[in-house]
C-alpha cells in the first residue's frame, strides 16, 4: 500500500473565469498560433470559403453560432496535421448598404449620384458606413474564439473587384455573355433587375375580378376572372384549354379589351385551367412569368404599361399614368364597373413573386442587361455536383432541384452603385461594347477608355462611354474560392486548391451562392469548386420562429457571452442540432456548458493530484475497459468531425466526460488512486495513467468546440505551448482489450446501486454493514464495487436468505 492521500491538487480552479478567456485571445495572438503560412502546393492543406457575410448590422446569435461551428471544423482540421486557410472578409457590394445610406443621411442614391461627383460622395459614405458595421462582426468572431485569418480587403476591395471583373472578361471572351433587351424581374423598390434565385413567392390576399370581353363584331361577351385588371391594356391574346368545349366556338375569333376597345386573339392552350376563374385566361406582358414564357411561345407582341419606378406609363392610358400599380388597381376597378364590366369579384388567396431582399412585388418588364449563358450547362452542373461531397447529403437535392427549374440565362447588370463595375465601354457612334484588357480595376462611369478608340468604326476615344451599371453582388461573391486561392497571381495552383476546398454556408443560399459559384467556377476552370459542401441550418428563437429585425426577436450575443464565456457559447452552437437541421437558441443548453466546463474543471484538479506516469503500471480490467470506451468514443468523434459535425462530437464527448468517466470510472479508482485499498504499487500508477491519459485524450478532442477552458487546463497540467498545438490521432488512441463492455456494465450496476441507496435515505458515501452480491460477470470490479459503495463486502453468487434484490443477479444481504 502507498498512502499518497496528504498530495494537494496542482491546479486550482478558482483561476478560471470568463476573464481568462480574454487572456487566452492575446497569448494565442502573441504566439502566432493561428498565423500559419498556408503553402496551396501541400496536399495537406485545406482551404475553407468562409461565407463573407454582409455588415447590414450587428450579428446575432444565429450568425455568431453559425461562425463558431466553421471554426470548430478548421481546428479539428489544424489538430489533424492540415494547413488551413480560412479568411474572413466582408461581402460588402450590393444595395443593403445603399438603403442603410438612405435612411441615415436622408438621402436618395438615383438623385444623389446622377453626376460623377455625386456619386463619388455617396459611394463614400456607403464605405464609411460598411467600414463601421464590420468592425462589430470582427469584434464578436474574436471574442468567441474564432481562428480566422482577419482580410480587410472585401468585396469592395480594389483586389477583388479586379478578379471580377477579369473573370467577366474571360467569360465574355468565351462567348459565354452576351447583353440583350427582354423581359427581366424587376423591383421597382430596389430599382433593378432580380435573377431568378433572388425572386421568391409569397402568399397575397387578393381580390378575382370577373370582367366582361365583348367578342368582336357581335353583342355576345364572356367573362375572365383576373387579378391583375391594370394589366388588361397589356394583354395580347386570351387562351383556352384545348379540353374545354365551352369556348370552342370561340376558337379564330378576336374579344375586345374593355375600356381600351382593341381587339386580340382567343388561342387554345394547354396553360389555361378549366377548373380557375372562368377557364379564360389573359396573357398580358407581364403579370407573371408564365407570361413571359407563353409571349414568347406564341410570338405576341409586348405592350410594358409599368415603368423602372413601379408607376404607369402612357401605354397604361391616361387615366392611369403616373399611378402606382396599386393605385392603378384601384382605378380602373372604378373605371369598369361605372362601365358594367365587372360581374362580380371575390376574394382569394394566391402567391406572387416578391424581391427577396425588401419583399415588395416584383414587376416583368423589358430592360436592356447583361446576361450570363446557364441554361446550357444544366446537365454538366447536376453531373459535376456528384462530384462533391455534401454534408449532409439530403441538402444535394435542393440544389438539384433549383438547377432543374431555371429557365432562363442569369441577368447579371444591375443598376446600383456601391458595386463592381462592368469592365466596358460604349461607342456612341456605332453602339460597340468593347472591353479592356482584364487583371486591372476599371471604373467605367469615372474613367477614360483604356483604348484609343472604337476597334470597330475607328470613332476617337471621345467617342467612349463608359458603362454606368453594376454587377449583380452574386457575381462578386461566386468567385470567392478563386479569391481565397490567388487566382489571379497563380491560376494552376489556385485551380489545384479547389480539391481540397470547403464551402459552409446555409440552406436558405444553396440556389444563389452555393449554384452561382459552381457555375462560375466550372465555366472558367471546367471543374468543381469545392470537395466537400457543409450545408447548415438556419437560427431559430426560443419559440422556434426564424429570427429576423423586422420580427423584433433577434438574440444578440454579447450579452450572454458576457455573462456565461464564448465556451459556453460554443456549446451551445454545437449541441443545438444536427448537421443540416435548423438550430433553436436555448440559453438553458448555454447553461448546461457552463456546468459541464465546471465538471472539467473539477476533474482536472482532482487528476493534477497524481503524477503523470508512462511506465511502471499495470492495468486491471477496468483500466483496460475505461480505454477500449475512450477509443471507441474518440473513434465515433473523429469520424463525426471529418463529416463536418459538431453536434455529435459535442453530445459523444458530453457523455465521456460526464457520465462514463466523471461519474463511474473516477469514482470507481478514487481509493486506488489514493494509494488506499487491496491494490499493488502498479495498479496504483495504472489508475493515474488511465486518468491522464483519458483527460489528455477528452481535452484534444474537446479543444476544437472549447478552445478556451481545454486551452486553460492544458496549459496548466501538460506544457505551455498549449491544447491547439497537439495532434488529434486515433492511433494513439487505439486500444483493444478483451474486456469491451465492462465499462457499461459499471455503469448499469452503479445505477442500480445508487438508485437503491436513494430510495433507501442512504448517503453515496456511508459504509454499509452490508454485503454486495453480484453475478460473475461483475467479479472482475467486486474491488471497485466495495471502494465506491462502501460495502462491508462483495461477493459473487446468490446469498442466502433473507436478501433484497435490487437487480438483475444483484443483492443486498445486511448482516
Amino acid at each position: 500500500m502507498m498512502v499518497i492521500s496528504t498530495m494537494r491538487p496542482r491546479f486550482d480552479v478558482t483561476r478560471w473565469n470568463v476573464n481568462n478567456e480574454l487572456e487566452l485571445i492575446k497569448i494565442w495572438r502573441s504566439e502566432g498560433l493561428y498565423d500559419q503560412v498556408v503553402d496551396l502546393r501541400d496536399e495537406k492543406t485545406v482551404v475553407i470559403d468562409t461565407p463573407p457575410p454582409y455588415p447590414s448590422g450587428k450579428w446575432g446569435v444565429a450568425q455568431a453560432a453559425h461562425y463558431a461551428q466553421i471554426d470548430m471544423v478548421a481546428r479539428f482540421f489544424r489538430m489533424r496535421g492540415y494547413r488551413v486557410l480560412v479568411p474572413f472578409y466582408a461581402d460588402r457590394n450590393g444595395l443593403p448598404v445603399e438603403v442603410a445610406v438612405e435612411r441615415k443621411f436622408n438621402v436618395v442614391a438615383s438623385e444623389i449620384a446622377k453626376t460623377k461627383d455625386g456619386r463619388v460622395k455617396f459611394l463614400n459614405m456607403c464605405k464609411d458606413v460598411l467600414d463601421e458595421l464590420e468592425k462589430d462582426l470582427v469584434s464578436v468572431w474574436i471574442r468567441i474564439g474564432c481562428s480566422f485569418s482577419y482580410w480587410k480587403s472585401g468585396t469592395d476591395s480594389e483586389q477583388y473587384r479586379k478578379l471580377t471583373q477579369t473573370t467577366f472578361v474571360e467569360l465574355w471572351n468565351k462567348g459565354l455573355i452576351y447583353v440583350s433587351e427582354r423581359p427581366v424581374s424587376w423591383c421597382p423598390r430596389c430599382r433593378t433587375s432580380l435573377a431568378e434565385a433572388e425572386v421568391e413567392f409569397a402568399e397575397e390576399r387578393a381580390k378575382l375580378y370577373y370582367v366582361k370581353f365583348y367578342v368582336k363584331g357581335s353583342n355576345e361577351y364572356v367573362v375572365i376572372a383576373t387579378s391583375r385588371p391594370e394589366l388588361i391594356g397589356a394583354c395580347d391574346a386570351v387562351i383556352y384549354n384545348p379540353d374545354d368545349n365551352r369556348y370552342k366556338h370561340l376558337n379564330g375569333k378576336e374579344l375586345v379589351l374593355p375600356i381600351y376597345d382593341r381587339a386580340v386573339p382567343v388561342l387554345e392552350h394547354s396553360y389555361a385551367k378549366p377548373e380557375f376563374g372562368t377557364g379564360l385566361v389573359m396573357i398580358c406582358s407581364y403579370g407573371d412569368i408564365n407570361d413571359v414564357r407563353l409571349f414568347r411561345e406564341l410570338g405576341l407582341t409586348p405592350r410594358i404599361l409599368i415603368n423602372a419606378d413601379g408607376t404607369m406609363n402612357d401605354n397604361a392610358g391616361s387615366f392611369l399614368k403616373g399611378l402606382t400599380v396599386r393605385e392603378a388597381k384601384k382605378k380602373i376597378v372604378d373605371v369598369l364597373n361605372a362601365n358594367g364590366y365587372i360581374e362580380r369579384s371575390e376574394e382569394y388567396i394566391h402567391e406572387i413573386p416578391v424581391c427577396w431582399r425588401c419583399k415588395t412585388p416584383v414587376e416583368y418588364i423589358h430592360m436592356e442587361e447583361y446576361f450570363l449563358k446557364q441554361l446550357e450547362f444544366k446537365d454538366a452542373l447536376l453531373r459535376l455536383i456528384d462530384e462533391m461531397e455534401f454534408r449532409p447529403e439530403e441538402h444535394k437535392i435542393k440544389l438539384i432541384n433549383w438547377i432543374n427549374s431555371i429557365s432562363m440565362d442569369w441577368p447579371i447588370s444591375r443598376s446600383r452603385f456601391y458595386g463592381t463595375e462592368i469592365p466596358v465601354w460604349i461607342c456612341s457612334k456605332c453602339g460597340s461594347k468593347i472591353l479592356p484588357p482584364p487583371n486591372r480595376y476599371y471604373r467605367p462611369w469615372a474613367e477614360d477608355a483604356p483604348m484609343s478608340n472604337c476597334p470597330e468604326c475607328g470613332a476617337p476615344k471621345e467617342s467612349l462611354m463608359g458603362e454606368v451599371k453594376t454587377f449583380d453582388t452574386w457575381f462578386d461573391s461566386s468567385v470567392s474560392p478563386l479569391y481565397i486561392t490567388g487566382y489571379l497571381s497563380n491560376r494552376e495552383l489556385s485551380i489545384k486548391a479547389l480539391s481540397n476546398a470547403m464551402r459552409p454556408q446555409g440552406y436558405d443560399i444553396i440556389r444563389t451562392w452555393l449554384y452561382y459559384t459552381i457555375l462560375r467556377t466550372y465555366q472558367l476552370v471546367n471543374k468543381p469548386a469545392f470537395r466537400w459542401v457543409r450545408i447548415s441550418g438556419m437560427g431559430l428563437d426560443e419559440k422556434g420562429e426564424a429570427m429576423h429585425k423586422s420580427k423584433g426577436n433577434v438574440i444578440y450575443p454579447e450579452q450572454f457571452i458576457e455573462k456565461y464565456g464564448a465556451d459556453a457559447f460554443r456549446y451551445w452552437a454545437a449541441a443545438a442540432s444536427r448537421l443540416g437541421s435548423d438550430y433553436r437558441w436555448s440559453e438553458k443548453s448555454i447553461k448546461t456548458g457552463t456546468l459541464y466546463i465546471t465538471k472539467l474543471l473539477n476533474i482536472a484538479r482532482f487528476i493534477s493530484t497524481f503524477p503523470e506516469v508512462s511506465e511502471g503500471f499495470k492495468l486491471r480490467p477496468l483500466d483496460e475497459a475505461m480505454l477500449n470506451y475512450l477509443w471507441k468514443t474518440a473513434e465515433k468523434t473523429i469520424k463525426s468531425y471529418e463529416n463536418l459535425d459538431v453536434y455529435e462530437p459535442i453530445n459523444e464527448l458530453y457523455t465521456l466526460t460526464w457520465d462514463v468517466f466523471a461519474s463511474n470510472y473516477i469514482e470507481a479508482v478514487k481509493t486506488r488512486a489514493y494509494g488506499l485499498g487491496n491494490y499493488s504499487v502498479e495498479e496504483v500508477r495504472a489508475a493515474w495513467y488511465v486518468l491522464h491519459r483519458t483527460l489528455k485524450t477528452i481535452l484534444k478532442l474537446l479543444a476544437p468546440i472549447l478552445p478556451f477552458i481545454t486551452d486553460f487546463i492544458w496549459r496548466q497540467l501538460y506544457g505551455p505551448k498549449g491544447v491547439h498545438t497537439q495532434l488529434i490521432d486515433e492511433r494513439e488512441i487505439q486500444f483493444e482489450t478483451q474486456y469491451t463492455d465492462l465499462m457499461m456494465k459499471l455503469v448499469r450496476t452503479n445505477s442500480i446501486i445508487w438508485k437503491y441507496k436513494k430510495e433507501n435515505n442512504l448517503k453515496f458515501s456511508e459504509n454499509l454493514d452490508a454485503a454486495l452480491y453480484i453475478p460473475k460477470e461483475l467479479e472482475l470490479i467486486k474491488e471497485e464495487l466495495k471502494d465506491l459503495h462502501r460495502f462491508s463486502e462483495v461477493a459473487v453468487g446468490l446469498p442466502a436468505e433473507p436478501y433484497i434484490k435490487i437487480g438483475d443477479m444483484i443483492y443486498v444481504k445486511y448482516k
